[in-house]
């Protein structure tokens, strides 16, 4: 009797276990954000290989808040929007320019900063120091960012001002070209812009910034992008965002990459 007993106490335990086990990976959520890991120091891949950077500390943080996982996918700027919409992933957490056009299709976090563009010579340079100043210049940009859409904007619009804009698939294929002696300067956001010359000891004694660009285009918010209508999605990063806000991990993040 204490036998039978004992075996339907162990059987008991066991399979209350399963289904305890079974209903944590039911609770369990999982998503995917998108990143274009070539703009440092928001994301980037180090020389270990890993994934990195500010909106990745600001993701993984996220996903600690909300108590979730949230798999951070390196993708290619040219169709990371397209990946969004047709689902491939839920967000996109890559320096992203709260624009217009994108509001279209696209719901935004609470912003996470907000920038200018920027614009990088080399040091010995000493004629451009403003939108004005690149009139017929050869300019490096990253192909589809609001730095390119902006810039070709302007040129097409103001009489007199011409500008041969080289667009690459990332701005570090830019800044190298610059160096090679096939640009005379590059436009990018400003926070990428600065850090280029203030931690990149590969860059540092080579290049500056030179002057803004700021009047290619207003101030842009930078946020986290998912599809329009995603509230479940769009809910999570901003009850996320709020709480490392008010913690102060927010600040301690960028000081740690340094976003000035």
């Amino acid at each position: 009797m204490k036998k039978i007993g004992l075996l339907a106490l162990v059987l008991l335990i066991l399979v209350s276990g399963m289904l305890f086990s079974q209903a944590q990976k039911e609770t369990e959520k999982t998503y995917v954000f998108a990143a274009n890991c070539a703009w440092p120091p928001l994301e980037f891949v180090d020389e270990n290989g890993d994934i990195v950077g500010f909106e990745i500390d600001l993701v993984n943080e996220i996903a600690k808040v909300n108590n979730v996982n949230i798999t951070i996918r390196n993708v290619a700027w040219e169709g990371i929007f397209a990946g969004l919409a047709n689902g491939a992933y839920d967000a996109v957490a890559s320096g992203v320019s709260v624009t217009e056009e994108r509001k279209a299709t696209m719901d935004f976090s609470t912003p996470i900063m907000v920038i200018t563009q920027a614009i990088l010579t080399p040091v010995a340079n000493t004629t451009i120091s403003n939108t004005a100043s690149l009139n017929n210049k050869k300019v490096g940009v990253q192909l589809g960012t609001t730095g390119h859409i902006f810039l070709d904007d302007f040129s097409s619009k103001t009489a007199g001002f011409s500008v041969d804009i080289r667009a690459y698939d990332e701005i570090g294929f830019a800044i190298e070209d610059m160096l090679n002696g096939n640009l005379d300067a590059v436009v990018t956001d400003s926070v990428i812009a600065s850090d280029f010359v203030l931690s990149n000891q590969n860059y540092a004694s080579k290049l500056k910034v030179s002057g803004s660009a700021s009047d290619l285009g207003d101030p842009e918010p930078i946020a986290i992008a998912t599809l329009k209508g995603n509230s479940e999605v769009l809910d999570l990063v901003n009850n996320g965002l709020k709480v490392i806000e008010e913690s102060g991990k927010m600040d301690e993040l960028k000081k740690k990459w340094n976003i000035l």
